[in-house]
Order: structure tokens, then sequence, then C-alpha cells
């Protein structure tokens, strides 16, 4: 649903709400739908989103290294370290020193991480991903300045932004 056709008459009560109030629903509808993702991914394929989402690349771009992996998902290395210590340790993916610089691996999704993602639902990079993706550059920019300042008022770490969100939620 594209964000000019949500309606306000579409939420229980909105039409009668607070903006402020309309906005708060419109964040549960997202979150909500994000969370539902998840839940289905994980009833599905067995893995938690970022796994999956990590799966996908690994099996899109094979022989990866861990600090590419990190910065096509936008995650910290660390995270991106564990993402790939889990996915080893459960057979799905390979990890091999290859090449000339033997300190870092080469990452190969395994048969197992291949019937995962046969089995796991669409997108793999999630729903909220795929939706930005979807959108106009032009309502990109105007979210991203808004959301910039709910982000100011709010205080929060800006660290925080590569964090999963599969695992926030």
């Amino acid at each position: 649903m594209s964000s000019s056709s949500f309606s306000s008459k579409q939420t229980d009560g909105a039409e009668t709400a607070a903006p402020e109030t309309r906005v708060l629903r419109q964040f549960r509808i997202v979150f909500n739908s994000v969370k539902t993702h998840f839940r289905q991914v994980e009833r599905e394929a067995g893995v938690g989103g970022a796994q999956l989402w990590a799966l996908s690349v690994i099996e899109r771009r094979p022989g990866i290294g861990v600090t590419e992996l990190s910065r096509e998902l936008d995650i910290h290395q660390s995270t991106a370290s564990n993402l790939i210590k889990s996915l080893t340790e459960r057979g799905m993916v390979t990890a091999a020193r290859e090449g000339l610089d033997r300190r870092s691996v080469s990452l190969r999704i395994a048969a197992e991480g291949e019937a995962v993602l046969k089995s796991a639902p669409m997108p793999f990079a999630g729903v909220l991903p795929d939706a930005l993706s979807s959108l106009d550059p032009a309502t990109l920019e105007r979210m991203e300045q808004d959301l910039g300042a709910l982000i100011a008022l709010l205080e929060a770490d800006p660290s925080s932004a590569k964090l999963l969100l599969s695992q926030q939620l």
C-alpha cells in the first residue's frame, strides 16, 4: 500500500484522533507488519529474519567475506560475525580461508542453507527494506528528513542504526 493511499479511516477511530495518535498508529502498523513477517520466516524456514537475509546474500555472492556481508546488510561487523557463526554451526554456510590473505574467510552457502532459502517466504531482506526500496526518491528523502527530526527529539542513540531490527522486536 503506498503512503498516499493510506487513509486515516482505515484505522479504528483514527479520523477523530489527534495527528500524533494517528502517526503513532501508523508506526504500530509498520512494526506489527515487520514482526509478523519475522514470525512467518521463523515458522516456515526455521531461521531468523537476519539469518535468512544473510543466507540470501551469501547465495547471491559466493565467496563474500564477513566485512562485505556486514556492508551489504548495513550492520556492524561483529553482528555479521555472530550471524555467520550461527549459520556455520547449523551447517548452512561454510567459511574457508582462501587466497593470499589467510586472515579473511570466504563464505559459501551449503546444501542446508539452500534448502532453507527454498522454504522461506519472500522477501529475504524483510518486508520493510523491500517496501522502502519500492518508494520513489522524493518520498524517501522526505521520510529521511522527517524521521531525522523525530530521532533528534527522542535524543536516540545513532549507534543503534547498525542493529538488526529482527533482534530488537
